[in-house]
C-alpha cells in the first residue's frame, strides 16, 4: 500500500462508569482507539507502546486482526499495563479519575522499529511530551503530516516540553477547555490564532457533543457534531476521532485544507460509533455500510441552499 500511519500513544485497561451502565477491566487506550479506528481506511499503521505482561494475548491478536503492526509494542516481563478508572455524569462531558496507575507507563522510553521510521503521517497520541519528543527524533525522513493530541495535565505540569513538542508539529487537536487553558484566550478564533504562532499549521478545536472546529490561517471550517439517540460512553472518542482524521489522511495522501475538512467528518463518524457501545466494541464491530449512512447523515444534516440578497 505504501501509505503508513505511525502511533505512538498508550494501550490500556479501563474500568469506566456512566448514568448507564459499568463495566470491569476492558481495553482501552489512546494508540488502541486511534489504531482500531484508522485500521478501517486502505493504510499500513503501525503502532508504537507499551503493554505489561498481564496484556491479554486476545487483545493483541485483535489489533494484529485489524492489520496493525505492533513490532513496536514492548511488552515488559512482570509489567503490569497502564490502568485508567472514571466515572461520567449525567451530561457526560464531566468525568472524574476515580484511579490511575501509571505502571509500566512510568519508564516508558519508545522504540521504533526500522521499518516504521518513515511514516507518511506521525499520530502522537495523549501522552508526557517528553516520550513524544523522544519519538519524533528516532524518524528517518521528515513526515508529510505530524498531528498531536494532548491534554490539560501536561500543560499544567510539563508545559516547556509540551511547547518544544507544539513547536514540531503541523497539527494539534485538543477541546475548547485546553485550547483556553493552553493560550488564556476565550475566544477560540483568538486562541487558534495563537496556537498557530506556537507552530502548528492546522488547529483542531474539538466541542464534544457540539462538533469540532478546524483553523488554518484565516480559514474556519465547523464539523457538527451528529445528534444521537444512544450515548452510551464517551471514553474514546477524541482518540477514535484522531483515527479517523489520520487514516482518511494517509489512505488520500492529501494534506490540504479542503481534504482535511473531510478528514475532520471521517474523524467525526469515528467517535459518533464508539460513544454509542462501551470501550471498542462499536470499532471493533465497525462495518463499511455503517460509515456510508453516517456519512449520508452528515451531509443531511448541513447541507442547505440560500440566496443570498445583496440589495437594500
Amino acid at each position: 500500500m505504501g501509505n503508513k500511519l505511525l502511533v505512538v500513544g498508550t494501550m490500556a485497561y479501563d474500568a469506566i462508569s456512566t448514568p448507564f451502565g459499568k463495566t470491569d477491566k476492558i481495553l482501552g487506550g489512546a494508540a488502541t482507539y486511534i489504531g482500531l479506528s484508522a485500521s478501517r481506511f486502505s493504510l499500513d499503521c503501525g503502532i508504537v507502546s507499551v503493554v505489561g505482561e498481564d496484556f491479554e494475548k486476545e487483545h493483541l491478536q485483535l489489533l494484529k486482526d485489524h492489520g496493525i503492526d505492533l513490532s513496536g509494542v514492548e511488552i515488559v516481563p512482570g509489567g503490569a499495563t497502564f490502568f485508567w478508572s472514571g466515572e461520567y455524569h449525567n451530561d457526560l462531558n464531566t468525568r472524574t479519575t476515580l484511579d490511575t496507575q501509571l505502571n509500566v507507563l512510568e519508564n516508558f522510553r519508545p522504540k521504533i522499529p526500522q521499518h516504521l521510521k518513515s511514516p507518511d503521517i506521525v499520530m502522537l497520541g495523549n501522552l508526557s511530551p517528553d516520550v513524544q519528543l523522544q519519538a519524533l527524533e528516532q524518524l528517518k525522513t521528515n513526515p508529510k503530516l505530524i498531528v498531536l493530541d494532548t491534554m490539560n495535565f501536561w500543560m499544567e505540569h510539563f508545559r516547556l516540553a509540551l511547547d518544544q513538542v507544539i513547536g514540531k508539529v503541523d497539527v494539534i487537536s485538543i477541546n475548547d477547555q485546553e485550547a483556553r487553558q493552553l493560550t488564556g484566550e476565550y475566544s477560540l478564533v483568538k486562541a487558534a490564532d495563537q496556537i498557530h504562532q506556537m507552530g502548528p499549521k492546522y488547529v483542531i478545536i474539538k466541542k464534544g457533543e457540539h462538533g469540532a472546529l478546524l483553523f488554518h490561517k484565516n480559514e474556519i471550517f465547523c464539523a457538527p457534531a451528529l445528534p444521537l439517540k444512544e450515548v452510551f460512553d464517551p471514553t474514546g472518542a477524541g482518540d477514535s476521532f484522531a483515527g479517523g482524521f489520520t487514516g482518511y489522511l494517509t489512505q488520500t495522501g492529501d494534506i490540504s485544507f479542503n481534504n482535511m475538512k473531510l478528514a475532520v467528518i471521517y474523524g467525526s463518524a469515528m467517535a459518533s460509533f464508539t460513544v454509542e457501545k462501551f470501550g471498542t466494541e462499536n470499532l471493533v464491530n465497525y462495518t463499511p455500510t455503517m460509515m456510508a449512512a453516517r456519512l449520508k447523515a452528515f451531509k443531511e444534516l448541513t447541507t442547505f441552499e440560500i440566496e443570498i440578497e445583496t440589495g437594500k
